[in-house]
């Protein structure tokens, strides 16, 4: 069964039960498995040493570029078979891509909502510009990364988490500096209690600091740059989220259409970046010694055990990718980066039902925040269908009037 088929599903039985929620849950557990298995790939090549050939020595694989090189070109690969796949007889192939109009009603994957100003609405489709925000999204992604993983030297990881904890926070402000996006006043309290309930949950965790190169104690001057690399990480990743937002408001493109552009033009400027001959840039460019590409092949023939995971973070990655823009699609930034974020607190609440674990008195109230600022969003959807309901029914009963 594909996407597709599931959604339309999901949809048919959301509206036969009023507005129930069922297309969200059907997402939410697949985002959730496939971005824990993304995670769990990408954990293994940041942290784990591989062996050498001749056994005598273990290193670990220093090319996020490459990584991501690799990652993006399956991405947009999956993305386009996916397509292809999908494809009605009578779309053409800019139609396939998103580059020409397509009558909403024969849409792949149903339809983003359009406000009043897009220029979808048009006698014309603006493919310039639409690739042109797709080009944004790729360089804010491109960007992103490095200061993630200059950060890891400079803080603890647990220290990440914690940050990567407030990330509802950077989109929600980027959608309203970047693109004077409004939301209703009950997101601002779902988006705060939803941030405080994790990162207690979190900060309370029984995760300890790993040990860096500098030692178990960190300088406060580490510190801070650690800190100021995790802003701008989440500044950036804002950026992208809320971009990805405006794409979907101005134009009816599909996820996986807006997921094969942009992974195109990753996989274009990491692999320009990888073959440059570049000077040590900090963070960007940490490295003076050749490219990063002849440092990444020469890393795989001395440690040939580095390939599978590194195929494996590849393939989950662009596996969750199509879960994950799908979501973006239908929900939108806000609700992907909230499934995201309560992965972990549900994995480990679930964990204590199955084999027993125990979570600190903190942690459960941490847990409570967050279910409590779901159940508003919930409360508040509930309620809106149900005023929609009593508009309906006022209306029909006056057409039978007549």
């Amino acid at each position: 069964m594909n996407l597709g088929s599931v959604y339309a599903w999901l949809e048919s039985t959301r509206c036969s039960w009023s507005g129930s929620a069922l297309p969200l849950r059907g997402t939410v557990v697949n985002a959730i498995l496939l971005v824990m298995g993304y995670r769990s790939g990408k954990t293994r090549q940041v942290s784990v040493p591989f062996q050498t050939v001749d056994g005598s020595s273990s290193d670990k694989f220093r090319s996020p570029l490459f990584m991501n090189t690799c990652q993006s070109a399956l991405s947009a690969l999956s993305a386009l078979i996916y397509l292809a796949i999908r494809r009605p007889s009578s779309h053409t192939f800019k139609q396939l891509l998103g580059l020409a109009y397509i009558n909403p009603q024969s849409a792949l994957n149903g339809t983003a909502k359009a406000n009043d100003r897009s220029p979808y609405l048009g006698s014309g489709f603006p493919n310039k510009s639409l690739l042109l925000r797709y080009l944004q999204c790729s360089v804010f992604i491109t960007a992103a990364a490095p200061f993630g993983f200059a950060a890891l030297s400079y803080i603890t990881y647990p220290t990440m988490v914690l940050g990567k904890s407030c990330k509802l926070v950077p989109v929600m402000i980027m959608n309203v500096l970047l693109y004077r996006r409004r939301f209703a006043p009950h997101k601002y309290l779902v988006v705060g209690m939803v941030t405080l309930g994790i990162t207690v949950f979190m900060g309370f965790g029984a995760e300890k600091p790993s040990k860096t190169k500098a030692g178990p104690e960190l300088s406060a001057y580490a510190q801070l740059i650690g800190i100021t690399y995790l802003l701008i990480n989440l500044a950036i990743d804002g950026a992208t989220n809320s971009t990805q937002d405006e794409i979907f408001a101005q134009y009816r493109v599909t996820g996986q259409q807006m997921m094969f552009w942009i992974n195109v033009f990753c996989t274009l400027l990491t692999s320009v970046i990888s073959i440059l001959p570049l000077p040590y840039i900090p963070v960007l460019h940490p490295s003076d010694n050749g490219t990063e590409l002849q440092g990444a092949l020469e890393f795989i023939r001395t440690h040939p055990s580095v390939t599978m995971p590194l195929a494996q973070y590849a393939l989950t990655g662009a596996l969750g990718q199509l879960f994950i823009f799908e979501t973006l699609q239908h929900f939108g930034s806000l609700t992907l980066v909230t499934i995201t974020l309560t992965r972990k607190l549900f994995t480990m609440l679930l964990s204590v039902f199955v084999y027993g674990h125990k979570l600190s008195a903190e942690q459960w109230l941490g847990a409570a925040i967050v279910f409590a600022g779901i159940s508003v969003e919930a409360w508040v959807k509930r309620k809106d269908v149900h005023a929609k309901r009593i508009i309906q029914e006022k209306e029909k009963a006056k057409i039978k009037t007549l």
